[in-house]
C-alpha cells in the first residue's frame, strides 16, 4: 500500500506551459490620437456608466438578472465546477456498507451428503434437522476498493476538467461583455433614431410652411403650378421617412426588451435628447491585451484542458492496480453478529494491462497532440483578432472625430444656403427648385452629422468590448 501510495507522484503526459502568442508594444493607430474626453477609469461592473446616461445604466443593470441565454452559460459553468469535482472523488476509495436480515425454513431439514451425492429423499440423506423450524441469519459488510493514481490519468483529469471549468466562466464574462455591448448599440441607435425623428418632425414642419407659401404665392399669380407640386412632394416625401423612422425605433426597442429579458410590452424607453458628447475608454498598454479579454482566457483555458488530455491518453500504455478490502460478519442472531467469532474478511488485489490494441492507444495519444495543435493555433488566432479588433476602433474613432468636424461645418454651411436660397425666392430671384436642391443639401448634412455621432458611439462601445470591459483573468474561479 505504501508502495503504491508513493507511486502517485508519477504523472505522465506534458505539464502544461501557456503557448507564446503573438503581442505588441504598442498600438499602432494610436499614435498622434487624443481620444475626446477620455475617461480615465472604467469601473469594470459597470463600463457603460461613462456616458453618464441613467436609462442606459438601468437598462445595463438588468442583463444579469434576467437575460436567459446568460443564464444558460451559467449553467453550462455550474456543470463544468461539479465535472471538477466528480473528477476528483477518483483521488479516494470506494467505500460501501451493507446490512441484511434474512429470516428461512426448510421443507426436509438440512442434509448431508453420502458417497459425493447430495438428495434429499433417498437413503443416501442423512437428515440432521429434521425440526421444520425457521432460522434467522444477520449479515454486515464494508467493502472498499481504490485504484491508486499510479500514473496521474486522475490528476491530468482533474488539471483538464478545472481548465474546462475555467473556459466556461471566462465564457459566460465573454458573452455577458458581448451582451452589454450589444445593448448599449442597440441604445444608442435607438437615441440617434430619435434625433432623427426629431429632425424629421422639424423637417416636416419647415416645408409644411414652405408649401403653404408656394400654394399663397401660386394663388397671387407668382409662381407656377410645378412649385406646388414640388413642395408637395417634398413634403410627402419627408412624411414617410418619419413615419419609417418610427417602425426602426420600435425594432431597436424590441431587440433591447429581448436582450433585457422581457417582452417587447413589458419595455417602454421614452424619446430623449441624445449627448453629442462621446467618452472613449482607455485603452492601456498593448502588450497588456492578451490578460484583459475574457475570450482569450477562454481560448488559452481549453489549451490547457487539451493538454491534459494527452497525458489522459497516454496513461493507458501502463497497468491499472486496484486493491480491494472487505470485512464483516454473519450470524443466527442479532447479539452474536459482531463478535469475533462471526468475523469475516478479506484483502486483494489486482492488475490489469491491454497487451495488444493494433495501435489504438497511439492513435488516441496522436488525436490528442493534434486536438492541442488546433486549440494552440484557436488561441493564437484570438489573439491576432483581439489586436485587430482594436486597432481598428482605435483608427475608426480618430477618423470619425475628423469627419464629424467636417460634418458639422458642412451642416452650417447648408443651412445658411438655404437661408440665402429661401430669401431669394420670397424676392423672385430664383425659383423654388433651387430652394428644394438647397433643403435636400441641408436635410442629407444633417443626417450626415448623425450618422458620424452614432458611428462614434458604435466604435466607442466596441472599443470598451475589445480590450476587456475591465475583465482580468484574477476573475476567474480558482478552485
Amino acid at each position: 500500500m505504501i508502495t503504491a501510495v508513493a507511486l502517485t507522484g508519477c504523472t505522465v503526459g506534458p505539464n502544461y506551459e501557456r503557448p507564446t502568442a503573438p503581442t505588441a508594444t504598442h498600438f499602432k493607430e494610436a499614435e498622434g490620437w487624443t481620444p475626446a474626453d477620455p475617461q480615465e477609469s472604467i469601473d469594470k461592473g459597470a463600463w457603460w456608466s461613462m456616458f453618464n446616461d441613467p436609462v442606459l445604466d438601468g437598462l445595463e443593470r438588468r442583463i444579469a438578472v434576467s437575460n436567459q441565454t446568460l443564464k444558460e452559460y451559467e449553467a453550462i459553468y455550474r456543470q463544468a465546477h461539479q465535472i471538477v469535482a466528480e473528477a476528483r472523488s477518483g483521488y479516494f476509495p470506494t467505500v460501501s456498507g451493507s446490512l441484511g436480515a434474512q429470516r428461512s425454513k426448510s421443507a426436509t431439514g438440512s442434509t448431508s451428503t453420502v458417497g459425493g451425492a447430495s438428495t434429499t429423499t433417498t437413503s443416501a440423506t442423512v437428515v440432521t434437522n429434521n425440526s421444520n423450524t425457521p432460522t434467522n441469519l444477520y449479515s454486515a459488510g464494508l467493502d472498499a476498493s481504490w485504484a491508486p493514481d499510479l500514473w496521474g490519468k486522475v490528476r491530468r483529469t482533474v488539471e483538464g476538467d478545472k481548465a474546462s471549468a475555467q473556459s466556461a466562466a471566462a465564457n459566460i464574462a465573454n458573452y455577458k461583455l458581448s451582451l452589454q455591448a450589444t445593448l448599449a448599440e442597440d441604445y444608442f441607435e435607438l437615441r440617434v433614431t430619435d434625433e432623427e425623428i426629431k429632425l424629421y418632425q422639424e423637417t416636416v414642419a419647415d416645408y409644411q410652411k414652405y408649401l403653404q407659401l408656394t400654394i399663397n404665392q401660386y394663388n397671387a399669380g407668382s409662381q407656377a403650378k410645378s412649385a406646388v407640386v414640388s413642395a408637395q412632394t417634398q413634403l410627402l416625401s419627408a412624411q414617410a421617412a418619419l413615419v419609417n423612422f418610427g417602425a426602426s425605433r420600435a425594432q431597436y426597442e424590441h431587440a433591447i426588451a429581448m436582450l433585457v429579458g422581457v417582452t417587447p410590452d413589458q419595455l417602454t424607453i421614452t424619446p430623449a435628447t441624445l449627448s453629442r458628447d462621446v467618452p472613449t475608454a482607455p485603452i492601456g498598454v498593448a502588450s497588456t491585451l492578451l490578460q484583459r479579454r475574457p475570450d482569450i482566457a477562454a481560448a488559452e483555458r481549453t489549451v490547457n484542458y487539451a493538454n491534459a488530455q494527452i497525458g489522459i491518453a497516454e496513461s493507458a500504455f501502463y497497468p491499472t492496480l486496484t486493491l480491494s478490502g472487505s470485512v464483516g460478519s454473519d450470524a443466527t442472531t442479532i447479539s452474536n453478529l459482531f463478535s469475533a467469532s462471526s468475523t469475516l474478511w478479506s484483502v486483494g488485489a489486482s492488475a490489469a494491462d491491454t497487451l495488444v490494441d493494433f495501435g489504438l492507444r497511439r492513435a488516441e495519444v496522436r488525436a490528442a497532440r493534434a486536438v492541442y495543435d488546433e486549440d494552440v493555433a484557436t488561441y493564437r488566432q484570438t489573439v491576432l483578432t483581439a489586436f485587430q479588433n482594436v486597432e481598428d476602433e482605435i483608427a475608426a474613432l480618430r477618423v470619425y472625430e475628423k469627419q464629424e468636424a467636417v460634418e458639422l461645418e458642412y451642416e452650417k454651411a447648408a443651412k445658411e444656403a438655404v437661408r440665402l436660397d429661401l430669401n431669394e425666392y420670397k424676392a423672385g430671384v430664383v425659383d423654388y427648385t433651387t430652394v428644394i436642391t438647397a433643403q435636400t443639401s441641408a436635410l442629407s448634412a444633417s443626417q450626415n452629422v448623425l450618422t458620424v455621432l452614432e458611428s462614434r458611439l458604435l466604435a466607442s462601445v466596441l472599443l470598451v468590448e475589445y480590450v476587456g470591459g475591465g475583465w482580468t483573468p484574477a476573475d476567474l474561479p480558482k478552485s
